[in-house]
């Protein structure tokens, strides 16, 4: 298979894989799957097995896990029954079970103390072909006061942090998530970075400077300046694509030079309140 069939080939997995995002809470049959993949349901699942590397029904059942688990650690509002029930289950325990089976917690053990470095661990999404090009804008972002909690350590931990950081802007009401701007700051790679020494801010604007508080929160102010900005669409674990097409193919046929500031993600929605599908995130590259 060349090059450009293999894309193409590659494109219609995505357009599967949008359609169960988007479609988490439907029935998502083998033969609604293949006619949105423009395949014969016939051969679809086997073809999906080897483009995903696992069963479509396994694929629909960790999507729907992993949307559980962002309901149990950041929507309190939500009872088990009412989770168990979106992702698919008759009854709690088979929900128990499958998620236990999958994450190493019962869902209750989750709500309490979630275990986000094995859930990491545990939780791999397929590899999905890169859209291309990315629309890429320059902006001007104004300079704004944030409030900050400094994580340090590995990145499968700042789920962690960003509870703690939720839970100050709820009990202090100082940076709405409403009304206020979210933003962070990307100051080590991930992938590159050895887990102890990754660093990465989750900041909420504030209007005035923040007092000493248990929590850890700090003031910082991201500066006035250039920035490159491409739209990122859907999960926040997929944020890496926009930011290496910046630095590895953007930049270098730009002209720009980059700007003593890290990269930093600014989010107009988050998980907590908003499905995954519909998150919108601006990824900034600061540029002199």
């Amino acid at each position: 298979m060349n090059g450009s069939k293999a894309s193409a080939y590659a494109a219609r997995f995505n357009t599967v894989f949008r359609f169960i995002d988007e479609h988490l809470s439907e029935d998502l049959s083998l033969e609604r799957l293949s006619r949105v993949a423009h395949f014969s349901k016939y051969h679809f699942h086997r073809q999906f097995s080897l483009h995903a590397g696992i069963s479509v029904a396994r694929y629909i059942q960790l999507m729907r896990l992993r949307r559980a688990s962002y309901r149990l650690a950041f929507v309190e509002e939500m009872s088990i029954i009412e989770i168990a029930l979106e992702a698919g289950f008759e009854n709690p325990e088979s929900f128990s079970r499958a998620f236990k089976t999958t994450f190493g917690q019962t869902p209750s053990q989750f709500r309490k103390v979630p275990a986000w470095q094995p859930w990491n661990e545990r939780f791999q999404l397929p590899q999905r072909e890169r859209r291309q090009p990315m629309d890429v804008k320059i902006i001007e972002f104004p300079e704004t006061r944030v409030a900050v909690l400094e994580h340090r350590g590995s990145p499968a931990l700042v789920n962690e942090s960003a509870a703690r950081f939720i839970e100050w802007r709820k009990q202090t009401g100082l940076s709405p998530v409403a009304t206020s701007e979210s933003i962070g700051l990307a100051w080590d790679d991930p992938n590159a970075t050895p887990p102890e020494e990754f660093r990465f801010d989750l900041c909420g604007s504030v209007d005035a400077p923040v007092p000493e508080n248990e929590f850890g929160i700090i003031n910082k102010v991201i500066p006035a300046g250039r920035c490159a900005v491409v739209r990122h669409f859907g999960s926040h674990d997929r944020m890496t694509e926009p930011a290496y097409y910046l630095y590895r193919e953007w930049l270098p046929e730009s002209g720009e030079e980059l700007r003593d500031f890290p990269l930093f993600f600014h989010y107009h929605n988050l998980l907590q309140d908003t499905p995954e599908h519909e998150l919108v995130t601006d990824v900034c590259l600061p540029l002199v």
